[in-house]
């Protein structure tokens, strides 16, 4: 578990035996814990590479209460599929009602230990003991993660058998308590994907949108078929009410299903129970493509998925039909890079080029005379809107040459520039975003079309002013810089649309949660992959850095970008294969796969369409 936090005291540390050859760690529960005295804490097991297997050894015979106690925590961070090793440190009664699948907290350290004096004593045959440690996150039973805080402390009682005088515990919390070091060797973040209910892709794109929905999985305990299973069971409760699924209610892997393995030709055949029998053949190519989306990133690849039901094949998909059958927003390799040159138009360069000279982007905002502050440019890069140069007003163009502007779409009544218009953002359906920070009348508004009157978006439940907008291209969730008391949180939520008929659609933004907790400011953010985010902030008393974080508030397994002195805008595209681009005290810079930032031009505001 977690290593010592300082002053807890000194402790014999547990006793780990590597058999590297075998690519095998065994876990052994051997070091001695006091039952009285300072908090103790369990050894966090040091991680490993990704491909060693770590088990847990049973207890030993005659193993006092402190041993059983450590053994069993390290058992829970070993790589046993169904705990069964952690299972022998429990009673018979208590292995059968602990449930370890229903939650997984994570702790900054490993959890401490301290024998209850009020418990029972060796001598009683009984004896408790408080686990400790300070919360970083929890992982619940649909696998979804959320960041945590506060202290931790659960009891767990052990019970002395009266005929083989053998210690085992009798009582403890369910779920599965582990270190953060430990969280991240044994679990993996992958996504899984599902449907947007509310929106369409691209504008006429009548394909449904994938909606990637991450969860925590184990890495070593077959991952590909738990992903498999948490995709028939559905979105979790965070996304749920903004998608669709295309399974059958009560679908579910086939009882002799066993562990999915794609054949030698990568194909992978999924066997389902009799729910899914029947099942139209476009319905069924949707939940293969589901499938084929969250497997993308698995090992081994999965490069076609047959389902079968009651013995016989409702469908088969190859990853290259899986895109026909559905978008994902990743698929989407925007044309150009654009922002705003040293004459404040808007220009742009060919994404992913090493150009450093712009060219003027056609329209009445590159062409025009009017000076620019922050510009977007829609999805299928017809259209850009720019937020003029004292971020009054808000304009909208038609990236096609020869074409007039004409007067703003909106004005904000803000007495200042930083108390007026947000960068804007347009969502898959060409809807424009933009807040205006007024203070006396700070709304969040959307033109549908990028045009007409904007429609007011309630924000229930938001609590403080919005400072940046980012629509995410699957057009269901947003991403919003929020100031509240000096502090700048990076805030994730869902787009709900009411439409009926003879009345205004009603937009509202809920369920918005934090995805930088550990940050006190955050000065620049945005999308940059189907559950990711680049950002730029800093934590209390600490530097500015940038990073990527989860939408889930977790931070994903991939190196942060290279560091940047004075960041003021960031921009990334759904493709990953393209540079982060971002403005900074040396104009605008790129930072290409494996290489360092370089410098690109002078200019600002810098944007891949979205």
């Amino acid at each position: 578990m977690g290593a010592d936090r300082e002053g807890r005291g000194r402790r014999t540390p547990a006793r780990v035996m590597a058999y590297a050859a075998g690519g095998v760690l065994v876990l052994a529960g051997c070091a001695s814990m006091p039952d009285s005295g300072d908090l103790r804490g369990v050894e966090s097991t040091p991680r490993q590479d990704s491909q060693v297997r770590v088990f847990a050894v049973p207890p030993g015979e005659d193993a006092p209460p402190s041993e059983i106690v450590q053994g069993f925590l390290e058992a829970l961070t070993s790589d046993d599929p169904h705990y069964k090793t952690a299972r022998q440190y429990l009673t018979g009664e208590a292995a059968k009602t602990w449930r370890p699948e229903l939650s997984t907290t994570v702790l900054t350290d490993g959890p401490g230990a301290k024998a209850e004096g009020a418990g029972g004593r060796e001598d009683t045959g009984e004896i408790s003991y408080t686990l400790t440690g300070t919360k970083v996150a929890t992982v619940d039973a649909q696998q979804s993660y959320a960041p945590a805080t506060g202290a931790y402390g659960r009891t767990v009682h052990l019970t002395q058998d009266e005929k083989t005088k053998q210690w085992r515990i009798d009582v403890l919390p369910q779920g599965v308590l582990m270190g953060q070091s430990d969280f991240q060797r044994n679990y993996m973040s992958v996504n899984k994907y599902y449907f947007a209910s509310n929106t369409m892709a691209a504008g006429a794109n009548t394909q449904p949108t994938a909606v990637a929905d991450p969860v925590y999985v184990r890495r070593r305990v077959d991952p590909m078929t738990q992903m498999v299973r948490s995709l028939l069971n559905g979105p979790t409760r965070w996304l749920g009410p903004v998608v669709r699924s295309s399974v059958p209610t009560g679908t579910a892997l086939a009882k002799d299903a066993g562990a999915l393995t794609p054949d030698e030709r990568n194909k992978l055949t999924v066997p389902l129970n009799d729910k899914a029998a029947g099942i139209g053949t476009n319905r069924c190519q949707e939940m293969a493509a589901q499938m084929l989306f969250t497997l993308r990133n698995l090992s081994p690849a999965v490069d076609e998925v047959e389902l079968r039901a009651g013995g016989s094949e409702l469908c088969s998909l190859t990853q290259e039909a899986a895109d026909a059958a559905a978008f994902r927003t990743t698929a989407r390799h925007p044309d150009y890079l654009y922002f705003v040159d040293a004459k404040d138009r808007l220009v742009r360069i060919p994404a992913g080029s090493s150009d450093t000279k712009p060219d003027t982007a056609p329209g009445a905002l590159g062409e025009g005379d009017t000076a620019l502050r922050s510009v977007a440019v829609s999805r299928d890069e017809h259209t850009a809107a720019g937020v003029g140069l004292d971020g009054r007003s808000l304009y909208v163009g038609s990236l096609v040459s020869g074409g007039s502007l004409g007067e703003p779409v909106l004005r904000s009544q803000g007495r200042t520039e930083e108390d007026r218009l947000t960068t804007p953002s347009w969502d898959a359906d060409d809807g424009l975003w933009v807040a205006d920070r007024d203070p006396d009348d700070p709304r969040l508004l959307l033109f549908q079309e990028g045009k007409g009157d904007p429609l007011e978006v309630r924000t229930p439940h938001l609590d403080g002013r919005i400072q940046s907008v980012r629509v995410a291209a699957d057009g269901v969730r947003i991403a919003l810089v929020v100031e509240k008391g000096g502090k700048k949180t990076l805030l994730i939520g869902l787009i709900e649309r009411e439409e009926k008929a003879g009345e205004k659609p009603a937009v509202r933004v809920v369920e918005l949660r934090s995805a930088t907790p550990e940050l006190e400011e955050v000065t620049a953010m945005s999308w940059a992959g189907d559950s990711r985010l680049v950002v730029v902030g800093r934590e209390h008393g600490g530097v500015e850095q940038m990073r990527y974080v989860q939408v889930d508030g977790s931070t994903p397994d991939v190196p942060a970008p290279a560091a940047l002195t004075g960041v003021k805008e960031v921009t990334a595209a759904e493709d990953d294969r393209l540079p982060l681009v971002a403005y900074s005290v040396d104009g605008i810079v790129r930072l290409p796969s494996g290489a360092q930032w370089q410098k690109v031009t002078e200019g600002t505001a810098p944007v891949y369409p979205g």
